[in-house]
């Protein structure tokens, strides 16, 4: 390696460090600079500021959570799609083969979620 190779290196180390310390040090200051007056209203567990009556657990439907699980799924096949169809003009042929094997899977992944009945809200 010369001494080239280990510039970009160090720039990638900078970033990194860099990339770490922006979240831990203002959390720190927060930690060490901010006031602390505990008492039992604020350790107090919060949910939307109303007073839970009964039982806190109880159970939800799974089929929401699948159905948002999905959401985010076909929701993420259109951040990749998008920059594709942008540049569908300078891509060759294996580009053009290589979304349709996307979209082939996507499409399997579709039907098989239809045929379990996840998208079925009731």
């Amino acid at each position: 390696m010369d001494l080239m190779d280990l510039n970009e290196w160090a720039f990638i180390g900078v970033f990194l460090v860099i990339a770490a310390l922006l979240p831990i040090v203002p959390i720190a200051m927060g930690r060490l600079l901010g006031p602390r007056k505990p008492n039992p209203v604020k350790t107090d567990t919060y949910e939307c500021g109303i007073e839970t009556v009964g039982d806190t657990w109880i159970q939800f439907k799974i089929q929401y959570y699948i159905f948002a699980l999905v959401f985010l799924a076909f929701d993420v096949e259109a951040v990749f799609l998008f920059p594709w169809a942008v540049a569908y003009g300078g891509l060759g042929f294996f580009a053009f083969v290589e979304i349709l094997i996307f979209l082939a899977l996507l499409s399997l992944a579709l039907i098989y979620v239809w045929r379990k009945g996840a998208l079925k809200w009731t």
